[in-house]
């Protein structure tokens, strides 16, 4: 019998401070026991954020203040290291591991103050550093508890395309180095710490994934290893119903499908990056969202196809930080292939479309995108439509960024009459004004567009529509 392989990942919260390292330690040291695991480790909370501070800061000129960023980051992982090793020689050890790592973002950080540019290249290179830090201070975790472990780079592993700042996977190169790189070390029962967030070029130029992406690299992992599973531990008790945080009455659910999983995680539920399950769904690796912090809770469960509650709504989702923008005017009825020169140019600068919305009339494309991409996105179309603009062809790219877009999501609703009548319904006995409405193809979708004012109350009264607060049986 082949041992079950495990790939497991652990994000910000779950290695916050030397307590939260020495729980997931625990987590960690109790699954090597029983099988063969691979973990994926984030950087500890908030650092990422600061790092891309200290980049902003240099690019400012401000060098002193960029170092004044990295040296709390320092004392913030020597307190981590200081109160998770009580033996000098082994502190020692793991300092030398990290003050070099340190001592990059320092030098990375005067090269960006000298020439007042921070190319993505070299922010993907800062912001990889708090990963690069998070890594070893688990791995050391891990063999206070008996268990050998070792902090590997991601660099050597994961073989990404040149787009700094949310790189795509090679998966064929990336297969062949993972097994070569993180197969003897399996072999000998050593648990691999691997960086979360980062790639590298086929010649070996650091990348990452973009935000978030640490889920991503845990399933490129998954599947280049060919693992038995996946497990995402964070810090809620799995994939809810809608965000706690707006609906109190917001329930764990048990098993939820790829499908759904993917167009919750797509519209801005927080437990997954929108990536996550590109690289499982061929080989059907099933993925569970459990908490770290609450290990003796199930979390959810994803497979390839969930289990069916009649066709009906599993869950809620709300986006903020988005921009609807609108290009149109009555002119642009008579010009040909707006809509293909609006979206060519938006691809071209990766401007991610999460929702598009016609008039019958044509006069107006409107279309949201993050509020991250909004800018350029904008700058880009008023390029392309320049003769257009100025002989009235096109009357209007405008933006409105108080907007938000929430997305009813279950497998097969399509086929479900009174779905879409019931909430419309809801919204309007609340006074929810809808400015856009969009169904999915995939038939387990209806996203609209609202005043971001109104997300609250959007998500309360839809929630209790569907009786969403009923906990599901596992």
């Amino acid at each position: 019998m082949k041992p079950r392989l495990v790939v497991m990942k652990f994000g910000g919260t779950s290695v916050g401070d030397a307590s939260c390292i020495a729980r997931t330690a625990k987590i960690i040291a109790g699954v090597a026991k029983e099988n063969p695991c691979v973990v994926v480790v984030s950087a500890m909370s908030g650092v990422t954020n600061r790092l891309i501070e200290a980049a902003k800061t240099a690019e400012a000129g401000n060098v002193a203040g960029a170092e004044a960023i990295l040296d709390a980051l320092g004392q913030q992982h020597e307190t981590a290291l200081f109160n998770l090793l009580p033996d000098d020689q082994k502190r020692t050890r793991l300092r030398q591991r990290i003050e070099p790592v340190l001592a990059e973002g320092r030098r990375l950080c005067e090269g960006t103050a000298l020439l007042r540019e921070l190319t993505p290249r070299t922010l993907d290179a800062i912001s990889s550093l708090g990963e690069r830090l998070s890594a070893p201070l688990v791995a050391a975790a891990v063999d206070e508890l008996g268990v050998y472990s070792e902090a590997v780079e991601a660099t050597e592993l994961v073989v990404t395309d040149a787009f700094h700042g949310g790189a795509e996977p090679q998966m064929e190169l990336t297969r062949e180095k993972s097994q070569a790189r993180l197969g003897p070390l399996l072999e000998k029962g050593i648990v691999p710490i691997v960086t979360g967030f980062i790639g590298a070029t086929a010649e070996g130029q650091l990348t990452t994934l973009g935000r978030g992406g640490s889920d991503y690299s845990a399933t490129i992992l998954g599947a280049a290893l060919e693992a038995d599973e996946v497990i995402i531990w964070t810090d809620v008790d799995g994939v809810l119903t809608a965000d706690p945080r707006l609906v109190p009455e917001a329930r764990t659910i048990p098993v939820i499908s790829y499908r759904e999983a993917a167009e919750l995680a797509y519209f801005g539920a927080k437990v997954l990056h929108p990536k996550t399950l590109n690289p499982v769904i061929q080989a059907a690796i099933p993925v569970w969202i459990r908490n770290s912090f609450a290990p003796e809770k199930p979390g959810t469960k994803i497979t390839p196809e969930g289990r069916s509650i009649g066709g009906g709504v599993k869950a809620l989702t709300a986006i903020r930080d988005v921009t609807l923008i609108s290009v149109g005017g009555p002119g642009i009825v008579g010009l040909p292939d707006v809509v293909g020169r609006t979206f060519s140019t938006t691809a071209e600068v990766r401007a991610n479309v999460l929702l598009i919305s016609q008039s019958s009339s044509q006069n107006d494309i409107c279309f949201i995108v993050s509020t991250a991409d909004a800018q350029r996105t904008v700058e880009a179309l008023r390029k392309e439509f320049a003769h257009d603009l100025a002989h009235h062809k096109v009357e209007h790219i405008t933006v409105d960024s108080k907007i938000a877009i929430v997305a009813v999501v279950g497998e097969n609703m399509r086929g479900t009459p009174g779905i879409a009548g019931k909430t419309f319904n809801a919204l309007g006995r609340e006074s929810v004004n809808l400015i856009a409405i969009a169904q999915g193809s995939s038939e387990c979708n209806i996203s609209f567009v609202i005043e971001e004012k109104a997300v609250k109350a959007a998500l309360l009264t839809t929630h209790r529509e569907f009786g969403l607060e009923k906990a599901e049986k596992a």
